[in-house]
């Protein structure tokens, strides 16, 4: 769709002040990585990966993936075209589709992207949910380049749960912030359509146990 200067304009100080928003936002947080090591290894040695995060922990991702190369699959909604004017200023790839809309171009570039050795980063249960259901996109993708699925998760000592289907979290500025990276997984090269769904629903328990983690992290 062709815009006017006018909506040029609007959508280039969308992009600037909110990365000023978000940087601040993220660098007042006191973060605290754990199990970073692996993933950081295959990006070493270019290895192909997939990050998994569900919706509702996605606040932080814009800022703390940042400049890692990486490609988001962002939906092409307005919610989405917000993220986007963020996050290509960043140093990511962006790339438009979600699973309610059709991703057929979309989805070569990510396949070509993987067979490089790039990074996608993926949310299994958007845009519009159920919540923390994970779709069999980023697996089928995993299945075809041999990409390594890696799930993450963010959670903080103090923030708000909004009453959202996906109960979106929001840090508070300034609060003691936890990242967790779960075990890279890498699926059979020969999955059929039946282990396939068995494979879903045992990522999926990975990347609900990496919230239940995140979570409890700081009620210890």
């Amino acid at each position: 769709m062709t815009m006017t200067w006018k909506q040029k304009l609007k959508w280039r100080f969308v992009g600037i002040g909110g990365r000023i928003i978000m940087g601040l936002w993220g660098r007042s947080l006191r973060i605290k990585t754990i199990g970073e090591e692996a993933y950081r290894q295959l990006r070493q040695e270019k290895k192909p990966v997939i990050i998994l995060i569900w919706h509702g922990r996605i606040f932080l991702v814009p800022y703390f993936f940042r400049f890692q190369n990486l490609m988001p699959l962002i939906s092409p909604s307005q919610d989405g075209e917000i993220a986007a004017r963020i996050m290509a200023g960043w140093g990511y790839k962006i790339l438009r589709g979600s699973s309610s809309h059709s991703v057929v171009r979309a989805w070569k570039r990510m396949k070509a992207e993987l067979q490089e050795g790039g990074g996608l980063i993926i949310v299994p249960d958007g845009p519009r949910g159920p919540d923390r259901q994970m779709k069999e996109g980023a697996l089928k993708l995993a299945r075809e380049t041999g990409a390594f699925l890696v799930p993450v998760s963010f959670s903080a000592a103090r923030g708000k749960y909004l009453a959202s289907w996906d109960k979106f979290f929001i840090p508070y500025p300034l609060a003691k912030t936890v990242v967790i990276y779960g075990k890279p997984y890498q699926l059979p090269s020969n999955l059929d359509e039946e282990r396939l769904e068995e494979e879903r629903r045992r990522v999926e328990s990975m990347l609900r146990e990496i919230d239940r983690l995140s979570d409890n992290y700081f009620r210890r």
